[in-house]
């Protein structure tokens, strides 16, 4: 039996990166999570990302740091309020981090091709999501364009595949496919302004996505049992 391939997934610790990485191993690659700190408010994600690459199976999981913050530009690296006014997808939001994805798609790209992996999974989406443009399926192709043009192995012929398996689903379409792949998604935390104690506020974009999406999806968020 060959062996399995190996792919990078970028673990956030929230429910999309877990999908996505979960949908990598149903396809049967060996997982190599990839945890970006970039100076976020919503640090508990960090230790969310942990649990969920230990359910996951991992092979390895790297955690990197990158001080985005040290630039500023951003609600969720400390520059003003995270909005609390609900999505609106003709508009970026404050919650908007400049080139966070082209960040964290290069050093993804950067250890694939130390590991010899070809296939690097993100879980990003063009649906139900904040507006963010470095989550749209141009971005992907022309990174995944880039990744050949500029590593050494894209020169002597390897090619890479940037995956975004979650790109044309809703919400909703995400949670049940994870559930349907047996996830716990009560080890996520998907909140940009949790409260102190580190209950989700329940009124941020990200908050307000997910609720809609297990509404739709007819599925009990299990973070509601721990928000008390």
């Amino acid at each position: 039996m060959p062996a399995a391939s190996k792919a990078v997934v970028l673990l956030s610790g929230g429910l999309d990166s877990y999908t996505a990485a979960a949908i990598a191993r149903d396809m049967h690659f060996d997982l190599y999570a990839l945890t970006i700190k970039y100076g976020q408010r919503h640090a508990q994600e960090i230790l969310a990302a942990r649990k969920l690459a230990e359910s996951l199976g991992v092979k390895a999981h790297r955690e990197i740091a990158v001080d985005l913050a040290s630039l500023g530009g951003s609600a969720l690296l400390g520059d003003g309020e995270v909005p609390k006014t609900g999505p609106n997808p003709h508009t970026i939001p404050a919650t908007y981090v400049p080139a966070r994805n082209t960040v964290m798609l290069s050093i993804s790209l950067a250890w694939a091709e130390v590991l010899g992996a070809n296939d690097i999974f993100i879980g990003v989406n063009a649906l139900d999501y904040s507006g963010y443009p470095d989550c749209r399926p141009e971005f992907i192709e022309a990174f995944e364009n880039t990744a050949s043009l500029a590593t050494k192995a894209g020169v002597e012929g390897a090619r890479f595949r940037i995956r975004a398996p979650l790109i044309s689903m809703t919400k909703a379409e995400i949670i049940r496919r994870g559930v349907s792949l047996g996830l716990d998604y009560g080890l996520t935390r998907s909140c940009y302004d949790p409260l102190p104690h580190g209950a989700p506020c329940g009124r941020c974009d990200s908050c307000v996505l997910r609720a809609r999406g297990f509404q739709e999806a007819g599925i009990k968020d299990p973070l509601l049992d721990q928000s008390g």
